[in-house]
């Protein structure tokens, strides 16, 4: 996910970012580990959310994008810790015993793992299939040994394309055409998987002036799209300039949370729409880079982080569903805090975060959804309704 800022500069993917601006995914993606703390919570506040706060992840240089199974007893992440391959490889935890297996083949470059409820099934996106693979892992191999450095930043590979393995083993590839095709999640029902793709910039006769954008900026033509389990029936939910990623559906289907940002790519929101992209309404306001947006299973709430106290100082955040308070912030730790994810019956939470390392690895904590409550009911009432609310 992305350098004005470099969504991972050295913490992993957040779903989609860009080599120009923040953001995985990803990436999955970004952040120099310096903080300033410009008001907020203290650490003592940040306990007020957060407990038994632990790192779950160690081994590989980075880690990240920790997605929990149905029943929450296992978590999915990408890390990039497979010999021979520099690249993010697809992993899966069992928290309970602590054993770690390798789900993705181990060639190319993979991102964004998520389970199909009701199932055993895992959904990811790679480029193993790429016939270059091999040599675009020697090539970054080499790089890294060279002793040069440079920042860390998501390359949308136009050849990623998403894939579902099953609780047997197999692996099925669910979209086939050029673009970058990643950030898919499943409906509650299992039935259908939001994305985010780049294939429009590969379909059509381009200007000179989206070609140049092409070239400096792939993530620039992100859009939502949906399709059905089993990879029929895709269609296009957004059509806005700017790059929209990073989709989860809600906890009971109703709706789509996504970010979207704005043309120059230095601004980004959270926004919600109905399954069909109708009702599109911008839920966070803060001039800043809000991304990572996460339903909480009560449906009261939408995770998110944001770099509105500083460019390099991403935290972790609260918004009421509806976006009519103001957000309350929740972490306040030196370091990149994003990607949070809740666990399935809300009482734990997951993300990503430098603290305490060098890049970013995961922890998981305790949350406490009463407190979260509470401090959203005290929250102002939002002093402004966005841009481009139609409610």
């Amino acid at each position: 996910m992305v350098s004005m800022l470099s969504r991972r500069q050295d913490a992993p993917q957040t779903r989609g970012e860009h080599s120009r601006r923040v953001v995985m995914c990803v990436a999955t993606i970004v952040v120099a580990a310096s903080v300033g703390a410009a008001g907020g919570p203290s650490a003592s506040q940040e306990q007020q959310f957060l407990s038994h706060v632990r790192r779950l992840t160690f081994e590989g240089r980075r880690a990240g994008e920790g997605y929990f199974s149905p029943d929450g007893g296992r978590m999915v992440f990408q890390s990039e810790r497979h010999q021979g391959n520099p690249f993010y490889q697809i992993y899966q935890l069992d928290l309970t015993t602590g054993e770690t297996s390798r789900l993705s083949p181990g060639q190319g470059k993979t991102t964004c793992a998520f389970f199909r409820p009701l199932s055993g099934d895992v959904l990811f996106s790679s480029t193993h299939h790429d016939p270059r693979s091999q040599e675009l892992q020697a090539e970054e191999l080499a790089f890294r040994e060279s002793g040069q450095e440079r920042r860390y930043a998501w390359d949308y590979d136009p050849q990623m394309d998403i894939y579902v393995l099953s609780d047997a083993g197999e692996l099925t590839r669910l979209t086939r055409v050029e673009g970058y095709d990643a950030e898919a999640s499943y409906s509650p029902d299992g039935a259908w998987i939001v994305f985010s793709s780049t294939r429009d910039a590969y379909d059509r006769q381009l200007s000179d002036d989206e070609r140049r954008r092409l070239e400096m900026d792939p993530s620039f033509f992100g859009e939502i799209y949906t399709m059905r389990a089993d990879g029929s029936e895709q269609r296009r939910l957004t059509d806005v300039t700017g790059y929209d990623g990073g989709p989860f559906f809600s906890p009971d289907g109703s709706r789509i949370v996504w970010r979207r940002f704005d043309a120059d790519g230095l601004i980004a929101d959270v926004w919600t729409m109905k399954p069909d992209g109708s009702d599109q309404q911008q839920i966070t306001d803060f001039g800043a880079m809000s991304w990572a947006p996460y339903p909480h299973p009560s449906g009261d709430y939408i995770f998110f982080a944001s770099n509105k106290l500083g460019f390099d100082n991403f935290e972790l955040y609260i918004v009421d569903t509806a976006g009519e308070r103001e957000p309350v912030r929740i972490t306040s730790t030196d370091g990149f805090d994003g990607l949070p994810v809740p666990s399935p019956d809300g009482t734990k939470l997951s993300w990503t975060s430098t603290r305490g390392s060098e890049h970013g690895q995961i922890y998981l904590a305790r949350w406490d959804h009463a407190a979260a409550r509470g401090a959203l009911e005290a929250a102002a009432p939002r002093r402004s309704r966005p841009n481009g609310d139609t409610r």
